[in-house]
């Protein structure tokens, strides 16, 4: 029960995004386009995933649009730093609704330190596949507009060549799969060629 209910909270908090996509005629907040995207891909890699990963998979940009990348300098101190703060404030409300949910402090913490990918470096399997997922729902959602936006293509090719170093080896047979614009997928292959 308290998966379902911290589920629907978190829902509710992504459906208050003031920004919206559209597809197939179908508006829905972008935040909560973005959370069930995440969730799509974590079925992929993970579909035996337990509750708190799941949790953290769908809290990872929870309110993300209350802390515009704009409040903070257009430089790479200022990009870290608002990622940082991101971070903080969207695992703390992920724990709170855990709690508020009926999960206890420590099951709450773990979703809180997930969202952080607090674990990361040191080899957590839960905290990999988040990181897989979100490179994923990146590449997927997310790259052919921000190609389109950036006219540095060695700046892009960049970016691409990180994003590949973050992942593990099934993030990256599922990141081939992805239906990519032709530019998308010659931006890839530099990438990996480099």
């Amino acid at each position: 029960m308290s998966y379902e209910i911290a589920l629907q909270r978190i829902d509710a908090a992504h459906s208050d995004d003031p920004n919206t996509i559209t597809i197939n005629d179908r508006t829905t907040p972008y935040e909560l386009h973005y959370a069930r995207q995440m969730t799509l891909y974590l079925e992929r890699l993970n579909p035996t995933a337990g509750p708190l990963l799941r949790l953290a998979i769908r809290a990872q940009h929870l309110r993300r649009w209350e802390i515009p990348r704009s409040s903070y300098p257009a430089t790479k101190i200022g990009y870290h730093s608002w990622r940082g703060e991101l971070q903080r404030r969207q695992a703390a409300l992920a724990e709170q609704i855990c709690v508020e949910s009926g999960y206890s402090a420590a099951d709450a913490a773990r979703v809180g330190a997930l969202v952080r990918k607090a674990d990361l470096k040191k080899g957590d399997a839960d905290t990999q596949t988040l990181e897989d997922v979100a490179c994923l729902v990146f590449l997927d959602d997310q790259f052919d507009q921000f190609e389109r936006q950036i006219a540095d293509e060695e700046k892009i090719v960049g970016i691409l060549r990180k994003t590949w170093a973050k992942m593990s080896e099934a993030g990256r047979a599922e990141a081939l799969r992805i239906d990519l614009s032709e530019k998308g997928k010659a931006l890839v292959q530099r990438a990996l060629a480099g």
